[in-house]
């Protein structure tokens, strides 16, 4: 009876183990394949904005495309169309892409 018990403990023991294993291996597979291209992203992403200048083209998260007239701390103005009275003040994180000038030549 008591090798019994003791070989029950022994196997309780053994796949309790493996249960932690198994855990640690899909936290570390959700930080590779989740939150890591996620914050790698928003790097990007901040990164992007930082390099914000005035004259250069953007493509809205909305999808309109402007040229950049303005910078204030977290707003920008940007001039939408050729007609140069469409002028939006919006916020930074609106922002989707940015084009240089120096690109668009090319």
């Amino acid at each position: 009876m008591l090798s019994i018990l003791a070989t029950d403990a022994a196997t309780g023991a053994v796949g309790m183990g493996s249960m932690i294993i198994s855990l640690v291996i899909l936290f570390v597979f959700m930080y590779f394949f989740m939150i890591r291209p996620q914050q790698k992203e928003a790097k990007q992403k901040n990164a992007m904005l930082a390099a914000l200048a005035v004259g250069d083209t953007v493509l809205t998260t909305s999808g309109f495309y402007g040229t950049v007239i303005d910078i204030a701390d977290d707003t920008i103005i940007v001039e939408f169309g050729s007609n140069k009275n469409c002028r939006i003040p919006m916020q930074k994180a609106a922002v989707a892409q940015v084009e240089k000038p120096e690109d668009a030549a090319e």
